[in-house]
């Protein structure tokens, strides 16, 4: 699963997720694309199941690309811990996704196909999602 080789601190804070996507929210590698609806945190775990679910709709034909990565860590405490004694362990990474994002990217294939992979995917995804062409293939 995806997570940072190395990061500056072991823990974060858990953030504002507030605006649109102003950055990454059009399809520039591919010809099709997923783009989120809503905000949310899209685990590691989600991610490679949505890659799998992609790339084994199209039986590995034509090139998938991953736009987002999962730079942030969620931390949790453990079951019948009190409260105090500092904040839980890290437990995996998740992604901020905000609505606008382009999740994932595809080319080379047919759009029936793409759009088919792209559903998939999105149902393995915890925002909603929308399929999108490139701004040339419209």
């Amino acid at each position: 699963m995806l997570e940072p080789r190395k990061t500056k601190f072991r823990k974060q804070f858990r953030g504002k997720m507030g605006g649109v996507a102003m950055a990454n929210n059009k399809v520039s590698f591919g010809e099709y694309g997923i783009k989120a609806l809503t905000r949310g945190w899209v685990s590691a775990r989600e991610i490679e199941a949505a890659r799998k679910a992609i790339v084994g709709s199209v039986k590995r034909k034509g090139k998938v690309w991953i736009k987002i990565f999962p730079h942030k860590p969620i931390t949790n405490k453990p079951v019948n811990s009190k409260l105090g004694k500092g904040k839980g362990a890290v437990v995996g990474y998740v992604a901020v996704v905000k609505p606008g994002t382009v999740l994932f990217e595809m080319g080379g294939v047919d759009e029936a196909s793409a759009r088919e992979a792209m559903r998939l995917a999105g149902h393995k995804l915890s925002v909603k999602t929308r399929f999108v062409k490139a701004p040339e293939f419209n």
